[in-house]
């Protein structure tokens, strides 16, 4: 279950042993970067997506590894679909749906496969970035990088919960199995019969899951804890990760301006 969980792909790259602190900075300035450049800044999307799929190479990762793990961006771009028919321009279609008519602008279709086309390169950024520092590695740099204190507990205790909440459904989901019969592929009853169930399993899920979270609480207060979450200090940057960082955001400078130009 950890393994499915866990992002983290050990290699035995560059990347993967370059300091945190500095693909921490990197991965957030190019996610950043990629949200405040133009709509229709196409050479920039072009560079960007080169260079994510470059770091990928160089990871060991693989560029389907990162294509693929970036469909996950799509469903959620899709929100912004009205855009196509809600923005003034030359209609390139017309879409009637009984009285309603919805007319397909080109400017509409731009402004819709910019947000697409962006938010799908800044989840490669956020895919590598995962892919190649292990989670604790990652909460070291944010306390190192002085991120509100507050902020770093709240995505340490996240990250360990979801692994808490897995096993919880894993263990519904076996007791399911085990009083249940499989007699075709008509057992199970009829659709509501199904969501009557998963609903069932879902308040219970959440249930028990507050009540571990209780008890996993307790426990940490009968151990100390007192809201804050100690890591080891991490070592001074070398002179060469400095420069490695100061070439990583002139790149991205360089990528933000052509964008601002060419949007």
């Amino acid at each position: 279950m950890a393994d499915v969980l866990d992002p983290y792909r050990p290699r035995a790259s560059l990347i993967h042993r370059a300091d945190p602190r500095v693909k921490v900075v990197v991965a957030v300035m190019s996610i950043l970067i990629t949200a405040a450049l133009p709509l229709g800044a196409w050479p920039s999307y072009v560079l960007l997506l080169a260079a994510a799929l470059a770091l990928s190479v160089a990871a060991q990762l693989g560029v389907g590894f990162t294509l693929k793990r970036g469909l996950i961006a799509v469903p959620f771009a899709l929100a912004a679909l009205p855009l196509v028919f809600s923005t003034p321009g030359d209609v390139l279609a017309s879409l009637r749906i009984g009285p309603l008519a919805l007319d397909a602008s080109l400017a509409g279709v731009e402004r819709f496969a910019s947000v697409l086309v962006k938010s799908y390169i800044s989840v490669q950024f956020a895919i590598l970035l995962t892919a190649t520092t292990r989670f604790t590695d990652m909460l070291a740099a944010m306390r190192a990088l002085r991120i509100p204190r507050l902020l770093v507990v709240i995505f340490s205790l996240m990250w360990r919960y979801l692994f808490l909440f897995a096993h919880e459904a894993k263990t519904l989901r076996i007791a399911r199995d085990s009083r249940s019969a499989d007699v075709g592929p008509k057992s199970g009853g009829s659709v509501a019969w199904r969501a009557r169930v998963t609903g069932g399993m879902v308040g219970n899920l959440f249930v028990r899951g507050y009540e571990r979270s209780e008890r996993v609480y307790q426990a940490m207060l009968a151990r100390g804890y007192d809201g804050d979450i100690r890591t080891f200090a991490l070592r001074p940057l070398a002179s060469s990760e400095y420069a490695a960082l100061a070439g990583a955001v002139v790149i991205l400078a360089l990528l933000g301006l052509l964008g601002i130009l060419f949007g």
